[in-house]
């Protein structure tokens, strides 16, 4: 897949992720997993969010020096996080494109240069 196409695939599920938490938010609880984390409140989705960190850097270490199999449960822990971080946002009323947009303004910067501004 070329650069183009994988951008506009990677936009295409954040995009289609967004619009999934927006509208699960305020489903049933017992109908949604999304929903029962925004009902349990933002403390229940900072513990789900610490708890995927904590799971990802245990998974990174397993696959600095394991095989396939821990590259894949690397993938899938930071892919939970990722989910989990996602669902904080929306809680928050903000979405992905705000992360992208952040990241987007410090190309170019160094990251020495950046932490320092901050």
């Amino acid at each position: 897949m070329d650069t183009d196409a994988s951008s506009t695939s990677n936009a295409y599920v954040l995009d289609t992720l967004n619009g999934v938490l927006k509208q699960r938010r305020y489903a049933a609880a017992e109908e949604s997993y999304v929903a029962s984390l925004h009902h349990k409140g933002l403390n229940k989705i900072l513990e789900k969010v610490g708890e995927e960190a904590t799971e990802t850097v245990l998974a990174a270490k397993d696959a600095e020096h394991g095989g396939e199999a821990e590259r894949q449960a690397l993938i899938s822990e930071t892919a939970d996080l990722w989910f989990h971080s996602l669902v904080m946002l929306s809680h928050l009323e903000l979405d992905h494109q705000a992360v992208l947009d952040e990241l987007a303004r410090r190309f170019g910067i160094s990251g020495h240069d950046e932490k320092a501004s901050r």
